[in-house]
């Protein structure tokens, strides 16, 4: 009986390892993100001086595409980079806080609380 059990677990080892050298053959590419974007990507304040919110998404939009981030890498960047006012909405958003919120959600959060241009 324990022949039998050793000669079908060889077995299943084998076809396993088969599977694998297969896979390894397929030749899947790894894909390589760049995070030194990040600095390309400006400050986001609502001063005067401060880069126009939708140039704000757009570079984080441009450096996510060239740099293979994820979306919610986009969302965590974007939080990262808020200062002053642009802070203090995103800390007290809970909507932002949420665990299914999206970058989707972040933008329309900012469009919607900054729509008007005007200085705090």
């Amino acid at each position: 009986m324990s022949e039998a059990r050793f000669v079908a677990e060889v077995t299943e080892a084998k076809a396993e390892v088969q599977l694998l050298r297969e896979r390894m053959s397929l030749g899947t590419p790894t894909v390589q993100k760049d995070l030194s974007l990040i600095t390309l990507v400006s400050l986001c304040s609502r001063s005067n001086s401060a880069v126009p919110l939708e140039e704000f998404f757009s570079s984080i939009d441009s450096a996510a595409r060239i740099g293979r981030w994820q979306v919610r890498e986009c969302f965590e960047i974007a939080a990262l980079k808020l200062v002053d006012s642009a802070r203090v909405l995103y800390q007290g958003c809970s909507e932002l806080h949420a665990p299914d919120a999206t970058w989707q959600t972040f933008k329309d959060a900012f469009r919607q609380r900054f729509r008007n241009v005007h200085t705090d």
